[in-house]
């Protein structure tokens, strides 16, 4: 029986994996530990270590790691005391793969103790590039710590394996979790609206902002050009979700819940879960934001995009999403583009290059095939190379 420790550190990563988690847990011939550390644990992100159990999946175990500042200091701190707690949980656990996704430094501590603990290291989402975030370089990080590779786009896997991994190692599965959202259960309008608290009259915006870690302004200074947009448009319904725990992200979150405070046409959760935020993103009209989610799912839903700054410059992306600068006047005049008959027309042309025949089936498979890689890494030179 192959165990396999799922390692999730926040509500993003967590709702891409949970399809894969379920299928392990299904295989009779595997076995499936769960690892929740970073914001999952942390209350005013939403302690949402309670929407995995609320899922049916039983935590092996807890690693607190996240301070209570979210100063670069504090950040650089999380991480060392993430690699001192993962590297206990991960030698009780003692796996034969540890699974992660994506490119947050809780990620970065979940690899460093994997690999300095001699376990086989599967990664997802490996190969992109997001130039305007710290993220960008923890994800090539984790790529060479990380033994086999699931990747997005044929892009990507030829990125890695740029990255000197050897080939047979990386498989191109598409993203994962957008399959399902061809005959995805949504929420409806009305249900959504009544736990929300709020209107969802058209226009609705579904509104999520994380800190640009690697802009020369504040994260409080990127937050209040957003706010000084949406306060310059009248007649949207917003949903406001809290940013991540990035370095700035406690401040955004608290202009982003000042600002939606005694509003009618608004409300801010720090998680709405996935199901729900899935249902939000099928009704509405547009993204706006930095999160990935505008760039990835987005176009699968034919929901038009306003994507602010460089947090994800450098990913590819389909035909309706308007990249703007972190300003109030071209987010709002983007805003409006997005909105109109043009725009919708745009995003649902657009086709998504992400979109493949990826399924948590497929990665099961593939991470219950996988044979030990042993210690060594071998750097896979490009054929021409000399």
């Amino acid at each position: 029986m192959k165990r396999v420790c799922v390692v999730t550190g926040a509500r993003s990563d967590y709702g891409l994996l949970k399809d894969i988690m379920a299928a392990i847990q299904a295989d009779v011939d595997m076995e499936l530990l769960v690892l929740a550390t970073g914001a999952h644990l942390v209350h005013d992100m939403g302690m949402t270590v309670g929407e995995i159990e609320a899922d049916g999946f039983s935590i092996d175990e807890r690693v607190e790691m996240v301070l209570a500042g979210d100063s670069p200091p504090a950040v650089a701190t999380s991480v060392g005391l993430g690699v001192l707690g993962l590297s206990g949980a991960l030698t009780r656990l003692a796996p034969e793969v540890v699974l992660l996704l994506g490119d947050r430094y809780e990620m970065l501590a979940a690899a460093q103790a994997a690999f300095l603990l001699g376990l086989p290291l599967a990664h997802i989402s490996g190969g992109e590039i997001t130039q305007g975030a710290m993220d960008d370089v923890i994800r090539h990080c984790i790529t060479k710590m990380a033994h086999f590779h699931f990747t997005a786009t044929e892009e990507y896997r030829r990125r890695v394996i740029q990255l000197g991994e050897e080939p047979h190692r990386v498989f191109n599965v598409g993203e994962i979790g957008l399959e399902r959202l061809k005959h995805y259960a949504f929420a409806s309008r009305e249900r959504l609206a009544h736990e929300l608290g709020v209107s969802l009259a058209a226009p609705v915006l579904l509104v999520t902002y994380h800190p640009e870690t690697l802009a020369d302004a504040s994260a409080a200074k990127q937050c209040e050009a957003l706010l000084a947009a949406l306060e310059a448009l009248s007649g949207a319904s917003l949903i406001v979700t809290g940013a991540n725990a990035d370095a700035g992200g406690r401040s955004i979150n608290r202009l982003l819940r000042k600002f939606c405070a005694g509003r009618a046409d608004a409300c801010f959760h720090n998680s709405l879960g996935r199901h729900r935020y899935l249902s939000v993103l099928a009704v509405a009209d547009a993204v706006v934001g930095n999160s990935s989610s505008g760039i990835i799912e987005a176009p699968s839903l034919k929901v038009p995009t306003v994507n602010i700054g460089d947090r994800q410059k450098g990913r590819a992306r389909a035909g309706g999403i308007r990249d703007v600068p972190c300003q109030a006047g071209a987010i709002v005049q983007a805003i409006r583009l997005a909105l109109s008959p043009e725009g919708k027309a745009a995003a649902v042309a657009a086709s998504n290059p992400y979109e493949g025949t990826a399924s948590a089936e497929t990665v099961k498979n593939i991470l219950k095939g996988l044979a030990a890689p042993g210690r060594g890494k071998p750097f896979y030179d490009l054929p021409g190379r000399a």
